[in-house]
């Protein structure tokens, strides 16, 4: 029950947060938004680290933390940039098949081959995957770099899960402090990399600091959840995030998709809890 109730949180927050957080990256572009994010959440990290009092994690740990906070970072340029030039109902869920099965194939080599209804889960995740790459009616195809980042996404967000839980073993908070300060560094050096980096409006920071204030809780809710229990459980739970995704961009911003896109999300959302059925 921890297993599904933290998972299911973590993929909450993160719904909801990757809705915000893309939305304003159409607005003012992707660096100012997560460089503006990352770090209210360190801050946030920190003062649950002190009060937590918590050890900080050394060697591997800090090394599997160090890592996962530079992939959980390059997944989230890609996605928040998938969510603003494409439409947030295909990016979310294509991300979320890959993110999912990434720690279902890990968890194959190390732990044992998947069941029956994992495996029917994989084939229906890249089932999903081709149909919301279909053709829109209208004849307008779904933007291919929106699909390309959103699995370039989803690869990175695969990784952050199986390298902060190898580093979680003795600390939960000051883990994540670990990675999101790397995560923030990364991003800044790209950002003065890109051409500097500008400070949201005033009008917009509500939206920036929701996404980082729910990332920080759905990092936490995850590594508590993989804690817990079996990690490619607590992964695919959380990986649900998309549908608060979808819901919200179809009653924010009145999103419309074709037939087949629909089906797609709907077979890649459904696959998604069949891959954690032994």
């Amino acid at each position: 029950m921890s297993v599904a109730a933290f998972g299911l949180a973590a993929g909450l927050s993160w719904g909801v947060g990757d809705f915000a957080g893309g939305l304003a990256t159409r607005r003012i572009g992707v660096y100012a938004v997560i460089v503006v994010s990352y770090a209210v959440g360190l801050l946030l990290l920190i003062a649950l680290a002190l009060v937590s009092a918590e050890r900080f994690p050394l060697g591997r740990d800090l090394g599997w933390a160090s890592a996962a906070g530079a992939s959980g970072a390059l997944g989230l340029i890609a996605l928040w940039r998938a969510l603003a030039v494409g439409k947030m109902g295909i990016a979310a869920p294509a991300t979320a098949v890959m993110a999912a099965a990434v720690p279902v194939v890990f968890a194959s080599v190390t732990v044992g081959i998947p069941g029956g209804m994992q495996i029917l889960g994989l084939v229906l995740a890249f089932a999903g995957l081709w149909l919301v790459s279909r053709r829109e009616s209208g004849g307008r195809t779904v933007h291919p770099a929106a699909l390309r980042l959103a699995l370039i996404a989803g690869l990175g967000f695969g990784l952050y899960f199986v390298l902060i839980r190898q580093a979680a073993v003795i600390a939960v908070y000051w883990t994540l402090v670990a990675a999101r300060g790397t995560s923030l560094l990364l991003v800044v050096v790209l950002a003065l990399a890109a051409g500097g980096i500008r400070f949201p409006p005033r009008h917009l920071l509500p939206l920036v600091l929701a996404a980082g204030m729910l990332d920080v809780t759905g990092n936490v809710f995850f590594v508590i959840a993989a804690r817990a229990g079996r990690l490619d459980v607590a992964a695919v739970l959380a990986s649900l995030y998309p549908a608060a995704t979808v819901v919200l961009a179809r009653m924010v911003l009145r999103e419309r998709l074709a037939r087949l896109q629909v089906l797609g999300i709907v077979v890649a959302l459904i696959a998604i809890p069949l891959l954690v059925v032994p």
